[in-house]
């Protein structure tokens, strides 16, 4: 009788937790019949978790998988958080650009609240406020403008070269060299010479300051990346359960602290007369600080600058070193590959010299390169969560307000119904052959392949990204040749991947440069 009494007590409870739930989820799968009906399909969601338990580290592979049943739009019950997947490039088409102002709001993760970056970055504020707007203007005029990004040519030539040297004294000692830490050194000194003008990491790989540096810009990206509880039950965000906002806080708050003093020393050398200053090029800060100080942009302060450069950073560092790692990783792994892009370079660059930016153009199958690393490895392969900031219609279907919509270009980009042999690295598909995929673009009109989004959330950085990439893998590759350590050979090397921000390879790439040999 008492084991019946406890039973039902344990059912009771179960069922008021569930109920409490529900309100504090805010009717997270109670709506209407009506909204049911015309929502999105997807699996059935459990009490509570709703559908937490399909899924495994590498959700963007089960997405694709349910998007074969379900359908390429689809709602899944994340926790308490409404969520629709979208899994095919008409679907995509249609949210981004259709419906791109209504599903231009950000679900913010748990970790990016850590001192306020949500309220003052321009990834996370709406797309609707006007400092949200001041923001990206300001990154568009001053920044990654091409006038801009022209007149710093010299700069990008330079931290190539200071990239070279350093390769070809390992090439000397014949020792490996990581591959992203590499690419992460030079993205970073020409971005804080451009922002800053002056180089944040030192030549030194083994200073110390500059391996702080790094690991802690890299272990915030890594925070930002893991699962938090607070994002599938946000009623949690304020205790921070599993304390991922607090550790993510430790690592943003030593890189705010890093551009207080940055920005402060500046602040000082502006306060001196006109006649004590010594002569020198005008940088982005000097262009932000001016802006502040006349008002340009009102919705803009203190803060905004100080985050707004870091935001550049953490952003520009990760994408492109993680690319270029990436496309090492499966020219190494792929020789005949490796060998025709080295046959053009020499053809357009001469043999063992570092490429000049005008050669670009003129450089088609590295160009296919740089396309299908990102088709087989999208950087962000649900990019950043959007929200729909009203209910809106898509593909037939209702998208509540409030729901969240994510973009799964996994999925896109490994399509059989758009890529042949969709798992495999082919670049010679993007050679301008029959069909649309010959001729596509990058630049978020084809939506085939949107590795940095789509609409007004497109990643501002993607002309910078477009002219670092093939600057720094066609040096690279026409500079030096490459073997795996240890004897290794290619069909061995480990290219698991594991998911943050970005699609990152499991096992850091290392190889040995050699200096090359005329072909």
């Amino acid at each position: 009788m008492e084991t019946g009494i406890g039973f039902l007590a344990l059912l009771l409870c179960l069922y008021l937790s569930w109920a409490l739930l529900q309100v504090l989820c805010r009717g997270g799968w109670t709506s209407s019949p009506k909204n049911r009906r015309s929502a999105p399909p997807g699996p059935w969601p459990l009490p509570i978790v709703g559908n937490l338990l399909q899924l495994d580290s590498r959700p963007e592979k089960k997405f694709a998988e349910l998007a074969k049943i379900y359908g390429p739009v689809m709602t899944l019950q994340l926790g308490c958080v409404r969520t629709v997947v979208i899994s095919s490039a008409q679907a995509a088409r249609e949210a981004l650009q259709t419906h791109d102002l209504a599903f231009s709001g950000r679900t913010i993760p748990g970790t990016a609240t850590a001192h306020s970056h949500d309220r003052l970055s321009v990834g996370w504020l709406p797309a609707s406020s006007p400092t949200w707007r001041s923001l990206r203007r300001i990154m568009t005029l001053h920044v990654f403008a091409a006038k801009k990004l022209d007149s710093t040519r010299t700069l990008r030539r330079q931290i190539l070269e200071d990239v070279v040297a350093g390769l070809r004294k390992s090439a000397l000692s014949g020792f490996p060299v990581e591959i992203a830490e590499t690419s992460f050194r030079a993205v970073c000194n020409f971005l804080s010479n451009v922002l800053l003008s002056t180089d944040l990491i030192k030549p030194n790989p083994e200073e110390e300051d500059s391996k702080d540096l790094i690991s802690v810009m890299r272990s915030f990206i890594v925070e930002l990346g893991k699962p938090n509880l607070a994002d599938f039950f946000p009623f949690l965000k304020r205790i921070d359960a599993n304390g991922r906002r607090r550790q993510a806080a430790v690592y943003y708050g030593q890189l705010l602290l890093m551009i207080d003093d940055l920005v402060n020393k500046r602040l000082q050398v502006r306060e001196k007369p006109a006649g004590d200053l010594i002569a020198r090029e005008t940088d982005v800060l000097d262009s932000l600080l001016d802006i502040f100080e006349d008002k340009r942009e009102e919705t803009i302060g203190m803060e905004h600058i100080k985050v707004l450069i870091m935001d550049m950073f953490l952003a520009s560092t990760d994408t492109i070193s993680t690319t270029f790692e990436w496309a090492m990783a499966e020219l190494l792994r792929h020789p005949d590959k490796l060998s025709r892009a080295q046959a053009e370079l020499e053809q357009v660059s001469g043999r063992g010299n570092p490429i000049e930016e005008s050669d670009i153009p003129r450089l088609p199958y590295l160009d296919a390169i740089i396309k299908e690393t990102f088709r087989l490895h999208p950087t962000a392969p649900l990019l950043l969560p959007h929200k729909a900031e009203e209910e809106t219609e898509l593909c037939g279907f209702t998208v509540q307000k409030g729901a969240q919509v994510l973009i799964n270009t996994w999925a896109i980009c490994h399509d059989p119904s758009l890529w042949e042999d969709p798992g495999s690295f082919v670049p010679e598909r993007f050679l301008g052959g029959p069909g649309p995929i010959g001729s596509i673009d990058i630049k978020g009109h084809n939506f085939e392949l949107i590795p940095f989004g789509s609409g007004r959330r497109i990643c501002p950085g993607l002309p910078l990204a477009m002219r670092m990439l093939p600057l720094m893998l066609g040096s690279m590759i026409n500079c030096f040749d490459w073997k795996l350590p240890d004897g290794m050979k290619p069909r061995e090397m480990n290219m698991e991947d594991v998911l943050g921000v970005t699609l990152r390879m499991a096992h850091p790439l290392r190889v040995v440069p050699f200096l090359c040999e005329p072909m």
